[in-house]
């Protein structure tokens, strides 16, 4: 259980002091089913009245200002403004409370923070943004030289239920030969299973940044998460960073 009750995750990392992070969970709010009941998203046929109360108390529990993105898994990284609700996938802020939130159901959420807690950002990297490049955007949004950020990757489908079509192996081995250890021939021919962590290692180490954390945990076979691939008519979970006020 973690500070603020519930089933809500805290990340395991040396994150210095001054920085905050959270992972909610399917607990705490009041969607009803099948987004029971903590539904963050706000585009996916939930109440909206259901979300607004669920981002509401999201924001009396952390004491924070979450700032949402509209995801469309680019690689686009845009700073935080609170009641801007930009197009992108990644944002960042250096401001006090307010928090940089990315809502996931499989996809890659990525967390990241400076040592000296300056700054701080979120990262939505569903394979598509991961191959496009929105980690490597989220790092020259946040103009931080790279061994100075930590990393920490958070819940998301594991190597071990996401197969994909031989597109996905292409598009990350023609930048990164070294992303064919990400990837393991599938039962089904043709397919391979994919490693999401991995891949976001292997493309975070490429431009230097090599103190990332977290990773091992998966949406789809661990219930207290949303997975779009266990039920596609299903809800988002959030995971946000912060700086201490």
């Amino acid at each position: 259980m973690s500070a603020w009750g519930d089933d809500w995750l805290v990340p395991e990392w040396p994150a210095p002091p001054g920085v905050r992070a959270c992972v909610t969970t399917r607990q705490g709010g009041v969607s009803r089913a099948p987004f029971d009941s903590f539904n963050l998203g706000d585009h996916v046929g939930d109440d909206p009245a259901a979300v607004a109360w669920n981002r509401q108390h999201l924001q009396q529990t952390l004491g924070c200002q979450p700032v949402w993105l509209e995801q469309v898994h680019s690689s686009v990284a845009v700073q935080a403004v609170p009641g801007v609700c930009a197009t992108a996938d990644a944002s960042w802020s250096k401001a006090p409370g307010q928090a940089c939130a990315v809502l996931t159901a499989d996809c890659l959420p990525v967390l990241f923070c400076d040592r000296d807690a300056t700054r701080v950002a979120a990262a939505h990297a569903g394979w598509r943004g991961l191959a496009g490049g929105v980690l490597e955007a989220t790092l020259k949004a946040l103009a931080v030289p790279a061994e100075e950020l930590l990393v920490w990757l958070g819940p998301a489908i594991g190597p071990a239920a996401f197969e994909v079509g031989p597109e996905v192996r292409e598009a990350f081995l023609a930048q990164h030969p070294e992303a064919a250890e990400a990837f393991v021939v599938s039962v089904n021919a043709g397919r391979s299973m994919a490693d999401l962590y991995q891949l976001a290692r292997i493309r975070l180490a490429a431009v230097g940044v090599n103190a990332v954390y977290g990773g091992g945990l998966c949406t789809l076979s661990d219930p207290r998460f949303y997975s779009y691939r266990r039920a596609s008519r299903t809800g988002r979970f959030a995971s946000l960073i912060w700086l201490e006020r």
